[in-house]
């Protein structure tokens, strides 16, 4: 057991959260899905979460037993949360709203939506509590999204790139040499995905690769990894499949790239690459510097 002022001041500490003014991702989309549909997030969440949008969102009992790791608080996740959490437990994920990327192989998604305001009544009410970290989970250097994914491919990083916050949301790392068919093949069980995202030219050697979790299709992201040697570029998604007039230019900016990028474009789902900290590093974490259980919240469906 902790006491939940303990565990925020570790996970404060850890992950320098009050270094970083405002989250560049956040501070926009929070009120962007609240205010239109006139909910008051300001009065739900902690009074800091409102003007950082990263830390203690939701504030339970002060006793906690177990930490469950997300990484979207889909109403699937928060359900099961809800229904097995004890008064006091926390959940601890990189996004404070729930977001549909879409699948490559099926639907489109709508994009960032409002959690239902049901289920956060619900948690005040169990005296439950919810900590995000989105922007300092991407570019912290021991515990990340991405350097996550560097650690499991056995990468060497050589350079950085996407300036992002407080650091560098994108890795350059050197492998050990692969094929882009041996690397896919690697991929796959890794982020637990039936299928990734494919796009630009398939490669016989491949050695340098570009790691960025989560959001990675942006054009001068690629270019910049492409410049600096890379011959694949691995990320949460590499189009982007939001249903409205801002994902369709996105998508059709990708697609002419493609076109042009000598690199093999591999997308391995916005959420799944992001869990892959929660299942990997951040569960071992917590284990080491905690007194509590900690439980995985998979979603049933990553492309989505």
């Amino acid at each position: 057991m902790e006491l939940l002022h303990d565990v925020q001041r570790k996970l404060d500490v850890f992950f320098d959260v009050y270094q970083l003014d405002k989250d560049p991702a956040f501070s926009r989309f929070i009120p962007m899905v609240y205010d239109p549909i006139g909910f008051d997030w300001k009065a739900k969440f902690e009074e800091d979460f409102t003007q950082r949008f990263n830390g203690l969102m939701m504030k339970g009992g002060p006793e906690l037993q177990r930490i469950f790791l997300a990484s979207f608080p889909t109403d699937e996740i928060l359900l099961q949360f809800i229904e097995e959490a004890d008064e006091g437990d926390l959940l601890f994920m990189h996004h404070p709203i729930p977001m549909e990327c879409g699948d490559p192989q099926g639907e489109w998604g709508r994009g960032f939506l409002p959690i239902t305001p049901s289920l956060l009544d619900e948690i005040s009410r169990r005296q439950l509590s919810i900590y995000t970290c989105h922007a300092p989970l991407d570019y912290h250097r021991q515990i990340g999204t991405s350097i996550s994914i560097t650690d499991a491919l056995g990468g060497k990083i050589v350079d950085e790139f996407c300036p992002y916050g407080n650091g560098f949301a994108g890795l350059i790392c050197d492998i050990t040499l692969t094929s882009t068919d041996e690397l896919i093949d690697r991929l796959l069980p890794l982020f637990e995905i039936p299928y990734v995202d494919f796009e630009g030219k398939k490669h016989k050697r491949i050695q340098r690769i570009a790691i960025i979790a989560g959001c990675g299709d942006v054009v001068s992201d690629m270019k910049e990894a492409e410049r600096k040697g890379a011959q694949a570029y691995v990320t949460g998604e590499i189009h982007c499949h939001i249903h409205n007039d801002y994902g369709k230019s996105k998508y059709n900016r990708m697609k002419e790239y493609v076109e042009e990028t000598q690199m093999s474009l591999i997308g391995l789902s916005h959420a799944a690459s992001e869990f892959f900290v929660m299942k990997t590093q951040m569960l071992q974490w917590i284990e080491q510097e905690m007194n509590v259980e900690v439980q995985l919240l998979r979603q049933s469906k990553w492309w989505v």
